[in-house]
């Protein structure tokens, strides 16, 4: 029962009020929180809307990533109480279809992202809600654990597998949900009792593509260990008695005839998938415990690499298995780099390293190598590589599942992971970290070197791994650190050459100028620092000076870039961007910000606080203690470049200066009652009879976020706050005082009005330009800071990186990618780069006389944005000389001509050997 138009229940005669915005908040949050200590399998948790979630994320006072990527600065959105108290709980726009009636039956729909499409609540928090908010459907999935050992980690799955049952005797098909964590035992028993048939009578099979694959014994093997895929098909047939008729019954009751399909002769490989086409099988012994492994026996079938290799060896594609092109991209590079086919069509075994606690007890290097040889051995057939899929999604559960997700990421963790496989190492050996102090970087080098072979030593490390020198100075005691260590690869920014212009407008921070306008050039990928520089040219800024940039919005400082190396894309074209000019030694004093107000005669009387106007000033304090004549004074010789040239006859002072004074009905704290400051703290000083003896212009202390307000007088004092801000009431004298047009009219930073579109020539930038600026020096952000030894502190220390030692394959990583907490973006940069004669000599600082010249042979690409984009390479056949475009299942012939594209993502290259001609790599 509930009272009318209130939505209070009343049960036995008792009204239960609903929890205020903040309880609920706090209640909300403590499940959360317990939630996450007491994290194990089995617990429930529920799938929410983000929709809905945000608006009782707002009503109870939080501010959601998306208002902040947004930038909203409407305080009163993150007030509690403020919004709208949301309605039911309305998950209608993640779920796919209603059809079922169980919440664990619904289809959500397949592209939804957490944070963003919905969020995940534990069971006792979503029942809070439910209480308060009822509505639905609820959404309940079960938390598993993924990955073994270390990696093992709980994850909440939020799409079940769902398995589509084909009736044999009929050809109707059924879908059945399922965890990927239950058991063949448990999946047979769904069947059985869906269809109404004995258990005994019963027979499973994996019928992926239409094909019969391996038989599905009940037992507690996982479906995910048999290596089922979403949506994919499993075929019942009735086991029939030889000594009775072939007739059984279809769904409906009628006799039909059965057919029983022939097994897939294919036996149980090491990667655990069907053999390969050739007929030759691989056996692994396996102790007690499902996908453990052992080096006891180990019957790789090939002698000899060119044994496996057929007609079309090397074309084989791989078939998608639901968002799985860039797994099949970064495999298909994999696959075709030459040393590593050779490497995996050999007899490999006695380098498995099955001990290693680091690695994947050698199942992940068996399941690749297992694909590689399937992949050179079945000519041009396309492979389903669910066995590898299954492995990766074992020992990296961030890749399990269905999602979109990174071709590199996947490249990192794979050639990591063989490494560790493969680790000739079985006793890792301890060296202790040493402090290189002057000694020859040849030295230096050489012994980093031996100590990382020392525990590492792999093909991985042999073809794969180089070394690059690291310096790090502080910038404070001059301490040089030099360190070489070793990479896999090379991630490589995108300098843009697409320039943007900025309007910035510069204030004078010492008042000894007026604002002046500058229109400046700047890239459009570039940094704040960028922007800093181009200004600094512009207004001839002297060697003592400094700039500090800020955004004005609402006549307000919004906020500083302070971090030079924040990306220029942060600012808007509608955004409007000013810097102060400080000399040196003022910028490292007290800021005093100064934010004006507008007020008439008549407001000053009826206690209004008038309106915002113009762009803020910033200028610098000399005192520690500044005391409110201390503050009159900055704020007066900041605004003295304003002053109009009939200021002269008008004298400030007392109650000429255009104000009233509380006689005349002015209060003295003319800010309608507000709080005084929080973050800063402002005494006054007794001065015989008089305390508060006003200032000339009329200042009022406020906060940080401009919401408190309190009179300054000359006797006030300000202990704390490394940045003052004050309002400065504005009344008809002071704007006949000072021109405060200069203050006003901050232009955009583009205006878009004049812009006409039109075609612009593709930007492109080289690959030695990327790899230039990979080894530029620059200082360490913010965030990583460098902790100097001889200080005793962390410091924002500048870092030069150099190529010391070059591998066999150099693999170059493009960051097209970038991430932050309010932006993500994709560059489509054409990147130019070298198919033939990749000369990094003069780039490799180690002197030892060898050439480091290189061909490209392989290319993941990835084409389209950042939520849906596709996932194809290139890989040029060593054998005939030709280039080939692998899509997934599909592939076929390219030019070499086309293969250099803006879609280039990962580059792969091999080094040519000396005695080699420069043009082909058959002999490298």
């Amino acid at each position: 029962m509930k009272i009318p138009n209130s939505g209070f229940l009343i049960e036995n005669g008792r009204t239960y009020l609903p929890c205020t915005p903040d309880e609920e908040k706090r209640i909300v949050h403590d499940l959360i929180n317990e939630a996450e200590l007491h994290l194990r399998e089995g617990n429930l948790y529920y799938v929410v809307s983000y929709r809905w979630f945000s608006r009782w994320e707002k009503y109870v006072g939080q501010a959601s990533d998306v208002e902040q990527l947004a930038g909203s600065l409407d305080l009163d959105a993150v007030t509690p109480g403020i919004a709208d108290r949301p309605g039911p709980i309305d998950n209608s726009d993640i779920v796919e279809s209603e059809t079922g009636c169980d919440g664990e039956d619904l289809d959500l729909i397949r592209t939804l992202v957490e944070g963003s499409d919905y969020v995940l609540l534990p069971q006792r928090a979503w029942e809070k809600l439910l209480q308060w908010y009822s509505g639905g459907p609820a959404l309940p999935r079960k938390m598993i654990s993924q990955g073994h050992s270390n990696r093992k980690q709980f994850n909440v799955e939020v799409y079940p597998l769902r398995l589509r049952l084909i009736d044999s005797r009929d050809g109707n098909e059924f879908i059945l949900s399922l965890s990927k964590k239950a058991s063949l035992h448990e999946l047979k028993e769904k069947v059985c009792a869906l269809r109404g048939i004995e258990q005994e009578k019963v027979s499973l099979w994996d019928y992926f593509s239409k094909q019969k694959h391996t038989q599905l014994i009940a037992s507690h093997k996982t479906l995910e260990e048999s290596h089922l895929q979403m949506d994919q098909e499993i075929l019942l047939e009735l086991q029939v008695d030889e000594t009775s008729p072939r007739i059984g019954k279809d769904s409906t009751g009628n006799q039909l005839a059965l057919v029983t399909i022939e097994p897939s002769r294919s036996s149980t490989s090491i990667a655990g998938g069907p053999s390969m086409s050739n007929g030759h099988s691989s056996s692994y012994s396996l102790n007690s415990g499902p996908g453990v492994t052992t080096n006891s026996y180990i019957d790789i079938g090939f002698a000899a690499n060119n044994s496996v290799r057929r007609e079309g060896s090397g074309l084989a594609g791989l078939q998608n298995l639901g968002n799985t092109c860039f797994m099949n991209s970064a495999l298909q590079c994999l696959v075709h780099t030459p040393p590593l086919v050779e490497y995996f069509l050999q007899d490999y075994s006695d380098e498995i390293n099955i001990e290693n606690p680091l690695g994947m007890r050698g199942e992940l290097a068996i399941a690749f190598g297992e694909l590689l040889r399937k992949m050179w051995s079945s000519g041009r057939t396309t492979i389903a590589p669910r066995a590898f899929k299954g492995k990766v999604a074992l020992f990296a559960p961030q890749f399990s599942g269905y999602n979109q997700h990174d071709s590199q990421e996947l490249l990192a963790f794979l050639l990591d992971g063989l490494h560790e496989d493969l680790n000739r190492v079985k006793q890792k050996p301890y060296f202790e970290m040493k402090d290189w102090n002057g000694e020859p970087d040849d030295e230096v080098a050489e012994v980093c070197w031996r100590n990382h072979k020392a525990r590492n030593d792999s093909v991985i490390v042999d073809v794969c791994q180089g070394q690059y020198k690291s310096t790090l100075v502080c910038p404070i005691c001059g301490k040089i650190s030099v360190t070489f260590d070793p990479f896999m690869y090379l991630t490589l920014p995108l300098p843009s050459t697409v320039t943007r212009s900025m309007n910035v407008t510069i204030f004078y921070a010492d008042g000894s100028g007026l604002p002046m306008p500058y229109t400046v050039s700047v890239l459009k990928n570039g940094h704040c620092r960028d922007l800093i520089q181009a200004l600094s040219a512009a207004c001839c800024l002297r060697s003592d000076e400094v700039l500090l940039l800020a955004e004005v919005y609402e006549h307000k400082i919004y906020r500083l870039f302070e971090n030079h190396f924040e990306l220029l894309t942060s600012i808007k074209d509608e955004d409007h961007i000013v810097a102060y000019r400080f000399p040196e030694k003022g910028a490292r004093k007290r800021k005093l910000e100064v934010i004006h107000r507008e007020r008439l005669s008549m407001e000053f009387l009826k206690g209004s606080s008038g309106k915002y106007f113009g762009a803020p000033l910033i200028t610098f304090l000399e005192e520690d203690q500044p005391s409110g004549t201390d503050i009159e004074a900055a704020v007066a010789k900041v605004l003295s470049p304003l002053k109009t040239a009939s200021s002269s006859t008008v004298v400030h002072g007392g109650q000429d200066n255009g104000y009233f004074s509380e006689a005349d009905g002015e209060p003295s704290a003319s800010c309608n009652g507000q709080p005084e400051a929080k973050d800063q703290v402002m005494e006054n000083v007794e001065h015989g009879e008089e305390s508060t003896q006003e200032l000339s212009l009329k200042l009022f202390l406020t906060d940080n976020g401009y919401g408190s307000c309190k009179p300054v007088f000359k006797d006030s004092v300000v202990k704390f706050g490394n940045r003052i801000r004050v309002f400065l009431d504005w009344s008809e004298k002071e704007q006949k005082l000072y021109d405060s047009s200069y203050l006003k009219d901050i232009p955009e930073v583009y205006h878009k009005s004049s812009f006409t579109a039109k075609k612009t020539r593709q930007e492109a930038v080289s690959l030695f330009s990327c790899l230039e600026a990979f080894l530029t020096e620059e200082p360490l952000g913010p965030d990583d800071m460098w902790y100097c030894p001889n200080c005793k502190e962390h410091r924002q220390a500048t870092k030069k990186l150099d190529l010391w030692m070059l591998p066999e394959i150099l693999v170059f990583h493009l960051k097209r990618f970038s991430y932050s907490r309010y932006l993500k973006n994709k560059l489509d940069t054409f990147v130019d780069f070298p198919i033939h004669n990749l000369d990094l000599n003069k780039y490799v600082k180690k002197g030892d006389g060898e050439s480091y010249l290189y061909e490209l042979y392989a290319i993941s690409n990835h084409y389209g944005g950042l939520g849906g984009g596709h996932y194809t390479a290139f890989a040029k056949l060593i054998d005939d000389n030709r280039w080939y475009n692998f899509d997934d299942s599909r592939v076929s012939p390219v030019n070499e001509s086309d293969v250099k594209t803006s879609a280039a993502y990962v580059l792969f290259y091999r080094r040519v050997k000396v005695a080699q001609k420069v043009g082909g790599l058959g002999e490298a």
